[in-house]
């Protein structure tokens, strides 16, 4: 019996650790002005303020919630395209040999700050600077090396034979991949493109440096309600209870797919 309180002790903890910020941005999110820095502090004021939330809506902050729908959706979904195939191709035909799957995900660890410059020059060229297309491909060029390494260790755990018998009957490669490798590791798949997702979502740097207005997303229109001469932080939490609401939305959704892909493959 005192094993399990203090397991559940632990788990408290850790629950109340991680569960805090939630918390503090809703407090924000609905605290009055005087309230903020208040001794001792207001968690739950008796007169929420919901103004904060309408001045998301006036100023147009929320419109980087969609922004960001757009580009990280977009950029996991071409992420995915790419990064399954040559994930498949190296772990059936070792394309490219071990040492090879070690260089792709070493662009993974390419510091965005060393290109980031270069990239922009680039973009302004071509004229992608602030465009949906500029970040969503930049996003899934940056994390294809990730989708690569994961998915190559689930479609490895997956039995040569079933492949092989299907290749007896008669079934293309391709086929093979479509209809009988790719279903199978529907959970690692899942599972690397709900992170491919969020690694999108929450990117800061090449967003504030490739957007102006058009196609902020919400790390660079949260950073605007900080600034040197004030603070804004009952919009700030406000926009921050809502940008985590996809993500956790999503992250519930596949939860089942999420807990068996995280125990397959790479990750083991």
């Amino acid at each position: 019996m005192h094993r399990y309180a203090l397991a559940y002790l632990v788990v408290a903890v850790a629950l109340a650790f991680f569960l805090f910020p939630i918390a503090w941005m809703f407090a924000m999110a609905v605290k009055q002005p005087a309230e903020y820095f208040s001794a001792p502090p207001v968690w739950l004021p008796r007169a929420p303020d919901l103004s904060h939330f309408r001045q998301l809506v006036l100023n147009r902050s929320i419109n980087s919630l969609v922004n960001s729908l757009v580009i990280a959706g977009g950029a996991t979904l071409l992420a995915l395209l790419v990064g399954c195939p040559a994930a498949y191709s190296m772990a059936r035909f070792n394309t490219g040999g071990r040492n090879f799957a070690f260089w792709v995900l070493s662009q993974r660890m390419l510091p965005p700050i060393a290109i980031v410059f270069p990239v922009f020059l680039l973009f302004r060229i071509i004229g992608w600077v602030d465009t949906y297309q500029g970040l969503t491909l930049l996003y899934a060029a940056f994390n294809a090396p990730y989708v690569v390494w994961m998915m190559r260790g689930y479609f490895r755990d997956i039995p040569v034979e079933v492949e092989e018998s299907a290749l007896v009957d008669g079934a293309s490669t391709l086929r093979v991949f479509w209809s009988i490798s790719l279903p199978l590791a529907a959970a690692g798949l899942i599972a690397t493109g709900v992170f491919t997702f969020i690694f999108s979502w929450n990117e800061f740097l090449f967003a504030v440096v490739l957007t102006r207005a058009r196609v902020v997303t919400v790390p660079v229109a949260m950073s605007g309600y900080f600034g040197s001469q004030s603070t804004f932080w009952g919009e700030a939490g406000a926009l921050s209870l809502i940008a985590s609401a996809p993500v956790f939305v999503l992250s519930l959704l596949v939860q089942r797919y999420l807990t068996r892909g995280l125990t397959l493959g790479a990750v083991k």
